[in-house]
């Protein structure tokens, strides 16, 4: 975990902008994983650097606008954007046809799962925005929910773990299972919730 120790000095010396702009850049496609940036931003509210409610809210509003910007430069820049030294690496255009196909078979379910895809995030944003099939509002919505489970579990994980690295780095390492639960419970939970209301009106048109 040499890079959460090196993104915790960082972060300790430059506090909440730090962390903000360390999440543009994931965002962005950076070589930097999210889980483990949200994480350091935790450890540093556990260590005295920060408050964790505070940063909960400025991770989340981070990691919002990164993916944001993703979309809305797929959607004003379709496919020429393949043609940029930076999108073609992060996004090949044998990659960008096959995250094409599961936007086609899956479409708003990708949106909310891609959060929990490592590696697969700015490629399914971009992507989102090029086809024009989704409007900006159903991205935020569909993104945002996706990450009010991801994002408070890694801060609030790091701040629980933040003197406690043996169990830290368990649990970084379980991290992406036990979201994947917590994702399925929350569509879980959705499907049935939508479905008890429209119960009611079927019920009354009978």
């Amino acid at each position: 975990m040499e890079l959460l120790e090196r993104l915790v000095t960082l972060f300790a010396e430059n506090g909440y902008v730090a962390v903000f702009v360390a999440l543009l850049l994931c965002g962005a496609g950076a070589p930097l994983p999210e889980d483990i940036t949200l994480v350091a931003g935790g450890v540093i509210t556990g260590l005295g650097y920060g408050n964790v409610h505070v940063m909960a809210a400025v991770t989340m509003v981070g990691v919002l606008i990164g993916d944001a910007g993703m979309f809305l430069l797929g959607h004003h820049y379709g496919a020429r954007m393949l043609k940029w030294r930076l999108i073609a690496c992060l996004l090949p255009p044998a990659r960008y046809a096959m995250v094409q196909q599961k936007f086609e078979r899956y479409g708003n379910r990708l949106m909310f799962f891609a959060r929990f895809l490592p590696g697969m995030r700015t490629a399914v944003y971009i992507t989102a925005g090029a086809t024009h099939r989704v409007s900006f509002a159903r991205f935020v919505l569909l993104d945002g929910l996706a990450a009010l489970i991801s994002v408070p579990f890694w801060v609030y994980l790091g701040y629980f773990g933040a003197n406690r690295h043996e169990w830290l780095v368990t649990w970084i390492r379980r991290g992406q299972s036990s979201l994947w639960v917590l994702g399925g419970l929350a569509v879980l939970a959705a499907t049935l919730l939508w479905w008890r209301r429209r119960r009611p009106a079927r019920t009354a048109e009978e």
